[in-house]
């Protein structure tokens, strides 16, 4: 199950478990109205542009002491946040930003630093937005906080400074602020970190609070299961919802589908569905398609997976680019090589500016189908329009010259990439040193593996691949350099990965207390398992939907 989108904030108060909700103020922009959803130009359908809608989030703060605050214009938090997230120095957070605005004379409210946080949320600027709380709790006397505001705190914590700090400020809360949303934070937070035995605790003391009677914690907790892959567990929560008479959302399906498609079985996800489509309060939405046809494709039924590709093109509405992502990664995963550049030119015609992660998308697909000449042309755009080199679209280039047995060709690139500002992840060294020990250059590849290693510290998502440091080892001792080995060894040993059980099989078979046979099977297991999680797929199935989740908060 490939892991990499529960976005930013905690319940909103229909729902037990949310912090903030949207109203809904802009008019629609005068584009012509052809349907309700976005025709992704077929041949034979009328060109015509669709009505576009553009919603305005506003966050509803509640106890501030504001009044109409959905109707204060938007400059001032808006220049705030701009000061803050163009700062070009990063010694100078947002306090200072604050103070220097302040000392100009302007009064800040809570309203407009809650919006400033959102805004910065929004963008991953996690650090920034903790600290724009710091400033906040430095004022008690302007600023009361309330169980929403610890429970945005706690999750940012987590986020920028870990585990058991997040911990400890949940700890050290009065207990009118510890109640369904803060708990609902930390449950996110141990969810996260795949923390299975605190989240399972902390799900029962939810339970016990009387906090779990809405779907968002069971989401929660059926995408831990999903990621764990404990199935079982996912359908045990569906039931217990269905027993206590919690309506299921879309969520609850979504997770639901993919736990089905994720056993193999076509029959089970197909009945799940077929009670989606009877429960009158759930609309199937587009990544519900984009959850079966990605099921579809990994079972081998690809006419199924492209019928529901069209009902994602059919269900895209306003202005959402996400669904152009999945499209193009898996009309590419279908070998449909004419579609994905079908949606890539509607894609473009609708949005003037294409993040990294579409042209991350469309180029994945072309080198999936072989098709470098058009990649190398989509890079050479993506260069010339970036604002920020992403290695993992280098990487992408790189990787299909390693394949191919290119090595020079990958060296030259990499210099190219170097050259114009990229500085390579540990998947990038990782890419070369496979071409190195393809072409037994045992040397070269442990410099590259070093490198991949401690880069991999500022890194959560990076794990190396068992095949490749099998074929590493078995080249020392083909060449009989043993030291190098060694080195390899020890850089495992000393790593993050090595109480798991694949890397601690590469340690015992260094000294013999693994067997060949043994070695050979955990190693071709975990490889089956990165042939679907792919650490540089920036849009994998379950991640789509702890993202979806999130941003349900």
């Amino acid at each position: 199950m490939s892991l990499p989108h529960i976005q930013s904030s905690l319940l909103n108060q229909n729902v037990s478990l949310s912090l903030s909700s949207s109203l809904s103020y802009c008019p629609p922009l005068p584009f012509k109205h052809c349907s309700s959803a976005l025709t992704l130009g077929h041949t034979q359908s009328p060109c015509c542009l669709p009505r576009l809608s553009v919603t305005c989030s506003i966050s509803k703060i509640h106890s501030y002491g504001t009044v109409d605050y959905e109707r204060r214009p938007i400059a001032r938090w808006n220049d705030v946040c701009r000061r803050i997230s163009l700062n070009p120095d990063p010694e100078v957070g947002s306090a200072a930003v604050l103070n220097q605005w302040e000392n100009e004379g302007r009064h800040l409210t809570k309203w407009e630093l809650s919006r400033v946080v959102k805004e910065l949320r929004k963008y991953k600027r996690y650090q920034r937005a903790l600290e724009v709380y710091d400033w906040m709790n430095n004022r008690p006397e302007r600023f009361r906080v309330s169980a929403s505001d610890a429970a945005i705190q706690l999750d940012l914590i987590a986020k920028v400074r870990g585990v058991a700090s997040a911990e400890a400020f949940f700890l050290s809360l009065e207990d009118k602020l510890k109640d369904k949303r803060t708990y609902g934070a930390l449950l996110n937070v141990y969810v996260h970190s795949r923390s299975k035995e605190k989240a399972e605790s902390l799900f029962d003391t939810m339970r016990n609070r009387g906090y779990v009677i809405h779907p968002l914690p069971f989401n929660v907790m059926m995408t831990l299961y999903l990621n764990l892959k404990e199935y079982v567990k996912v359908d045990m929560l569906v039931s217990e919802m269905k027993e206590k008479n919690i309506q299921l959302d879309i969520y609850t399906y979504n997770i639901w589908l993919s736990s089905c498609g994720s056993q193999g079985s076509i029959e089970k996800m197909e009945q799940a569905f077929e009670q989606m489509e009877k429960d009158p309060t759930v609309v199937p939405n587009w990544s519900t398609f984009s959850t079966m046809a990605s099921m579809y494709i990994r079972m081998d039924q690809t006419e199924k997976a492209e019928e529901c590709l069209r009902k994602v093109e059919s269900r895209i509405k306003g202005r959402d680019r996400i669904p152009f992502h999945y499209l193009l990664s898996l009309y590419g995963s279908v070998g449909k090589k004419d579609e994905v550049y079908r949606v890539w030119n509607t894609y473009k015609s609708i949005f003037p500016r294409i993040p990294n992660l579409g042209y991350h998308a469309i180029m994945s697909s072309l080198v999936k189908l072989d098709d470098i000449e058009g990649a190398e042309e989509l890079y050479e755009e993506w260069i010339s329009v970036k604002s920020t080199y992403d290695p993992r679209i280098g990487n992408l280039l790189l990787g299909w010259y390693v394949k191919k047995g290119n090595t020079d060709k990958a060296l030259s690139f990499f210099e190219q990439m170097e050259e114009g500002g990229g500085i390579p992840n540990s998947n990038t060294w990782e890419v070369l040193s496979e071409g190195h020990i393809a072409d037994k250059r045992i040397s070269e590849a442990l410099s590259c593996l070093k490198e991949a290693f401690m880069v991999a510290n500022g890194s959560k998502s990076w794990r190396p691949k068992p095949l490749n440091l099998s074929a590493f080892l078995e080249l020392c001792q083909e060449q009989d350099d043993m030291k190098s080995a060694e080195v390899l060894i020890g850089l495992l040993g000393k790593s993050r990965f090595s109480k798991n059980e694949v890397y601690a099989s590469l340690i015992g078979s260094s000294d013999g207390t693994i067997g060949k046979g043994e070695l050979s099977r955990k190693i071709d297991t975990a490889d089956r398992t990165d042939d679907i999680v792919d650490s540089e797929n920036m849009d994998g199935d379950s991640q789509m939907l702890f993202n979806q989740l999130e941003s349900s908060f």
